[in-house]
């Protein structure tokens, strides 16, 4: 049987990662065996912080709620606690935004807390 070599397939597939290399640093985008394994790390921080911006999305919502609920005299767990009470059913992505664009309305949703 004869002997196959791998050049070409090896060359495609090295060529392919050092593209995806490219812009890394020293010999991270240069040489196949430190750029596939800075890839492979680069690819588990990826699939890590594609859920981390979840979370910090949301602290960013709490964060504008809070600022927003402070001006009209009420704190964040207070606000959160009344409209509970209150049987209001609203998120906060959607708090957020009231405060930042339209604080009349979230001033109303502060009424309503402290009313209940």
């Amino acid at each position: 049987m004869p002997r196959a070599k791998t050049g070409v397939v090896r060359r495609r597939r090295h060529k392919r990662i050092l593209k995806k290399a490219k812009g890394f640093w020293g010999s991270r985008s240069k040489t196949f065996k430190n750029a596939n394994q800075t890839l492979l790390n680069a690819a588990d921080y990826a699939f890590r912080d594609r859920r981390d911006k979840k979370k910090d999305i949301r602290r960013l919502w709490i964060v504008r709620i809070n600022a927003a609920a402070r001006e009209e005299g009420m704190t964040y767990s207070s606000l959160i606690s009344g409209l509970r009470k209150a049987n209001v059913t609203i998120n906060r992505k959607v708090m957020a935004d009231l405060a930042v664009h339209e604080p009349e309305a979230f001033r109303q949703l502060v009424e309503v807390a402290k009313a209940a």
